[in-house]
């Protein structure tokens, strides 16, 4: 394998120069290990890798997919719970709580591929987020589906999917608001599980999740207080257990892009992101060994590999252009900073409309369903949405509502998710 510098396209000396220096010496914190020595400059300017086990495994990482790992949720004490996606433990901090197995649990540390866990004293916590199961939608789609209400708004129900939702399109007229250009719809209820405030902000998954921890986290600075999260593609919900005061979201401060990037920082986990994000650049650029084929390594030994580089390099190496590449992922890829400015901007730009609700709307019971499904009732989610579904309608046709029954929790011993 033969390489001449001549062959890069052009590019700023100070980060090819790195680059050639970390492949050729390790860096300045690899130096003394010879395997990190993985080319060497000839006479001819030619760099050329010297063992044939170097050149062998780079071959095996070339093209290296990596994929989101599954984290084991177990008690403190002892005994496993079940296991989630690593993408939702890395945003916790230690101290947050989330629905789990039909319990809410605190998040205390993640060790060796396992996030260790104890039951919460709080009674809400944050719905678990699956990455794989929804494809979030793109920002030229959510701007095609508002264009959608937006026309819905004047009577246009021309194309069939509208004509099929016109039904719920009228009922969330009549419950609330329908989306108009220049209008931020707010709707906030009050019920037995506690306060609800529901944004349709129409950003994606992925914004939505950033952006509904980041919004918890300015409100609770103006007020303390403690919120359960839930997220779609069309907007999220703010389950708190004391009254949100409206004021900051009326007056637009709470979507200020001012200490954007500090406040992101601190409602989110973003030295886990970071430090789960660099493993993965560890394994393509060749550092961490995932395995022959037939014997390819555990999660927890490549974890452990990563970690070792992750806290040498900040200790030893901190202009490393590895971590600087892994902090831009997490702002890019995890957190897509760029779109959550421009949410925040466009939220800040249009006119508040916040209505409160006699009964969920249509648009709201979407997101009350993504908290239904991770919690535990003796109640069927189908009896429990027809029961919801009832006093909408009762709403709707000006009678009155039916009481709602209590529900009773049970505990499960052990459960499995």
């Amino acid at each position: 394998m033969i390489f001449h510098p001549a062959m890069l396209p052009p590019q700023p000396a100070s980060p090819l120069a790195w680059c050639l220096a970390f492949v050729e010496r390790g860096g300045t914190s690899l130096g003394a290990y010879p395997q990190y020595h993985r080319v060497v400059r000839g006479d001819d300017d030619c760099y050329r890798v010297p063992d044939r086990g170097i050149a062998m495994r780079h071959r095996l990482q070339i093209g290296t997919i990596v994929s989101d790992a599954s984290i084991t949720v177990a008690w403190l004490s002892g005994g496993k719970i079940g296991s989630v996606e690593e993408g939702f433990i890395a945003r916790l901090k230690a101290g947050d709580c989330f629905i789990f197995a039909g319990r809410v649990l605190e998040y205390v540390r993640t060790q060796d591929m396992t996030a260790y866990v104890r039951k919460a004293t709080k009674a809400k916590g944050i719905v678990p987020a699956w990455g794989g199961t929804k494809m979030a939608l793109s920002e030229a789609m959510t701007d095609m589906v508002q264009e959608l209400l937006h026309g819905t708004a004047q009577g246009d129900f021309l194309e069939p999917e509208m004509q099929a939702a016109q039904p719920m399109l009228a009922a969330q007229a009549r419950l609330s608001r329908l989306p108009r250009p220049g209008v931020l719809l707010i709707e906030r209820f009050e019920s037995a599980e506690g306060h609800h405030l529901f944004v349709y902000p129409f950003a994606g998954r992925n914004v939505h999740m950033g952006l509904a921890q980041l919004l918890a986290w300015r409100l609770s600075r103006v007020q303390p207080n403690t919120f359960s999260l839930s997220i779609n593609d069309f907007g999220l919900e703010l389950l708190a257990v004391q009254p949100v005061d409206a004021a900051p979201l009326q007056d637009g401060s709470v979507f200020s892009t001012r200490e954007l990037m500090a406040d992101v920082l601190q409602s989110l986990n973003s030295g886990e992101l970071a430090q789960r994000r660099f493993r993965e650049i560890a394994r393509v650029a060749g550092l961490v060994f995932s395995g022959y084929p037939g014997a390819p390594k555990s999660m927890k030994q490549v974890q452990a590999s990563s970690s070792l580089f992750w806290e040498v390099f900040r200790k030893y190496d901190a202009g490393n252009q590895l971590l600087t590449q892994a902090e831009r992922e997490v702002l890019a890829q995890e957190l897509e900073l760029e779109r959550l400015r421009s949410s925040l901007k466009r939220m800040a730009s249009q006119r508040v409309e916040l209505v409160t609700l006699p009964t969920p709307s249509p648009f709201a019971l979407p997101l009350m369903v993504e908290r239904f499904r991770e919690e535990l009732s003796t109640e069927k989610l189908a009896d429990r949405l027809q029961r919801i579904l009832a006093n909408a309608d009762a709403v709707l046709d000006g009678t009155d509502a039916p009481p709602e029954v209590p529900r009773r929790s049970v505990r499960r011993k052990r459960q499995s998710a």
